[in-house]
């Protein structure tokens, strides 16, 4: 058997899993074990699949009976679909393990069923994406994917703002999909078939076409700013573990898509490079200064998908620049960085959504500003949120650093002599420095916000702030661990995304490798020292707070006994609580509260200021007034200038005129059949080309 027969029976199997329990006569609990069981067995088939098909020298190509009058079944699976396709498995399993302790059959009976359909539908749908090979198929598959995610992320539909949210991430799919319809139907006419394999034969403005719809119908399901406006509600809106699977995995099929149409076309024109590189610096910078103005833990997180998104989409224009120019370092440089970035974020950005779940559910709510000590009660969902928060900023020794290392070497090595030079490719290296900067900067007040300090909020009445149960912390655990092997040992996977980054080009094997422009030995070397830095700064930590509490217990029994023996000589009682005190110096505060900590708007000033171009805050504030003044507030907020600053005042000012087109609405079936008579006549003299 060969291993694309068995990532076709994974497909299957996935399909299935959340069907096949309903029809079993077992209890709810049993039946969503059962559920995952079989997801997990599809995924784990799927991935020994993927290992078979790389290792096998035959041809891999699958053709099977096909049902629709046009089009083919046409299944194969090479470098680039293997980048993407093995984080769809693997995350696609470890959110469904996390599900049964997050999404409970008891807690949820209306709607389990519902998103375990839904989930499995997901998972095969994107896998069918990665290795369908005829546009036909392609857009059945991701028309499956586009609903099933909407299924699911929408799970919670009585609640109005999921319902908001839902709706336009599904008018959003659809406009990008129409303009997929268009790039397809001129890919057949183009080229006579709707196979997709490589068209050398192309025209430069045929090719142009093809690839200016592939980055507007992809780059909306990627999110890459400006058509991004999707995003942030349907991930902030969906359960925890639906936003790690679409966050961490279904957006970058958007990223697929263009890749491999590109990899598809005649060698590239310069303008392809840059106008990929130019979207992708956008998304970057825009996405990651919309995440550091927000209150929102989970729109937080899904600003920063934007961010990744730009970041590996930078390096994809790097790489078309380099196959322009003929510049195969940096084709190798910007593509295997690109595809090390897909997997890296798929790790650490489900990883801090599965994270979020949790932190969200102890505390109730979203709001970063209501949190806080969190540490204290949830360490283990602390620590592993605080690798997440490294790894995402980009910072040694986690996955996170490996993948923009790479774009950073591709970025120096343009402004190089030799052949051809691009030096103006130089500045993606300042852009990668700055968001770089600014992300550490807004992870660092997450974390801070959200984990350390005083608890801003009383504990919501029978929710318990500790760490999750096993089926939770378990797949955060081994995405964890998964994030800190790739940057303690990055050569094989550096080896595996140069195999993708030459199949993507069609490159011969002597025309270099990309383990030969990078060495990672040093890589390591300095992992190994940071981690061991990391891990005695944390045990003298460790040690030196131990201490410190066992100090003040010690001086606080010695105060209590001290008090009962001087009560005792007076002959007066002392409570057991420890005696009070008052620092000598208290900045003025004698009894300070959790609401005069720093806030994360409050921690977000600085940058949000410097920022102001591409942010815009709405203020709402209460101020004291008079000599005894009332209650008073103030809050801010940053709205997103794509939605709520264009497209929703643009809708409703367009449903206000549309409103007094009155003369249209006759109410009488007789005009309007006669209104679809006369658009079907006009398409009709069109298509046909009468004048």
């Amino acid at each position: 058997m060969s291993g694309m027969t068995l990532i076709l029976f994974a497909i299957a199997l996935s399909a299935l899993s959340g069907l096949l329990p309903w029809l079993l006569p077992l209890p709810e609990r049993a039946r969503q074990v059962s559920t995952t069981v079989l997801l997990s067995a599809g995924s784990l088939l799927g991935l020994a699949g993927i290992a078979f098909s790389l290792g096998e020298t035959t041809n891999t190509y699958v053709s099977l009976p096909w049902f629709l009058p046009s089009g083919a079944f046409l299944a194969d699976l090479d470098g680039l679909s293997a980048a993407f396709l093995a984080p769809v498995f693997a995350i696609g399993a470890l959110g469904s393990v996390y599900g049964l302790g997050y999404w409970k059959a008891s807690a949820h009976p209306g709607n389990w069923r519902r998103l375990g359909l839904s989930w499995g539908i997901l998972v095969a749908a994107m896998a069918l994406v990665l290795v369908a090979r005829d546009a036909v198929l392609f857009l059945v598959a991701w028309e499956l994917m586009a609903l099933a995610s909407w299924l699911a992320a929408t799970v919670e539909s009585d609640n109005p703002e999921v319902r908001r949210a839902g709706w336009v991430y599904l008018v959003a799919t659809h406009v990008g999909t129409l303009f997929l319809f268009a790039m397809f139907a001129f890919w057949r006419s183009a080229t006579g078939s709707f196979t997709l394999e490589a068209a050398p034969g192309l025209g430069a403005a045929a090719a142009g076409t093809l690839f200016a719809l592939s980055l507007v119908g992809f780059g909306m399901k990627a999110g890459l700013v400006p058509l991004h406006f999707w995003l942030p509600g349907a991930h902030a809106n969906a359960p925890s573990h639906v936003s790690a699977l679409m966050s961490g995995v279904m957006i970058k099929l958007g990223i697929y898509g263009i890749f491999r149409m590109s990899s598809l076309l005649p060698r590239p024109e310069l303008w392809y490079g840059w106008t990929l590189l130019g979207f992708g610096a956008l998304s970057a910078l825009a996405g990651i200064s919309w995440s550091i103005a927000g209150r929102d833990l989970k729109r937080v997180l899904a600003y920063s998908s934007v961010e990744n998104m730009g970041i590996i989409a930078m390096g994809g224009g790097l790489a078309l620049l380099g196959r322009a120019s003929g510049r195969v370092d940096l084709t190798l440089l910007g593509m295997g960085g690109a595809l090390l970035h897909v997997w890296n974020h798929g790790l650490f950005k489900s990883l801090l959504f599965l994270d979020a779940g949790a932190v969200i559910h102890a505390s109730g709510t979203r709001n970063i500003d209501r949190m806080g000590a969190l540490a204290r009660t949830m360490p283990v969902s602390a620590l592993l949120f605080g690798l997440g928060c490294v790894a995402i900023s980009a910072l040694p020794p986690l996955n996170g650093f490996v993948g923009e290392w790479l774009m950073y070497l591709g970025f120096w090595r343009s402004v190089q002599g030799g052949v051809v030079a691009l030096p103006a490719v130089g500045a993606g290296a300042a852009v990668l420095a700055i968001v770089g900067a600014i992300a550490l900067a807004g992870f660092v007040r997450v974390f801070g916000t959200v984990f350390l300090g005083t608890a801003r909020t009383e504990p919501v009445e029978g929710i318990d702030r500790k760490d999750p149960c096993a089926t939770m912390l378990l797949p955060m655990i081994a995405l964890a661990a998964a994030c800190l092997a790739i940057g303690l040992l990055p050569a094989p996977f550096v080896g595996l995304a140069g195999a993708a980054a030459a199949a993507w080009a069609a490159m011969p094997s002597e025309a270099g490798s990309l383990s030969a422009l990078a060495p990672t030995l040093p890589l390591t070397l300095a992992a190994v020292v940071l981690l061991a830095l990391a891990l005695a700064i944390g045990l003298l930590l460790w040690r030196r707070v131990g201490r410190a509490r066992l100090g003040e217990a010690r001086r606080s029994a010695g105060r209590r006994g001290e008090a009962r023996r001087s009560a005792g000589r007076r002959g007066a009682s002392v409570p057991g609580g420890p005696a009070a005190a008052v620092p000598t110096w208290d900045c003025g505060y004698a009894a300070p509260t959790a609401r005069m900590q720093y806030t994360a708007s409050s921690f977000a000033e600085f940058p949000a200021r410097s920022l102001s171009v591409l942010l815009h805050f709405r203020r709402e504030a209460r101020l004291p007034k008079g000599a005894l003044p009332g209650p008073s507030s103030f809050s801010r907020e940053a709205p997103d200038p794509v939605l709520d600053l264009a497209l929703r005042p643009l809708f409703a000012f367009a449903s206000r005129q549309l409103g007094r087109a009155k003369i249209l609405q006759q109410g009488q079936t007789q005009m309007y059949l006669a209104y679809v008579l006369a658009v079907t006549v006009v398409l009709l003299v069109w298509g046909a080309g009468i004048p």
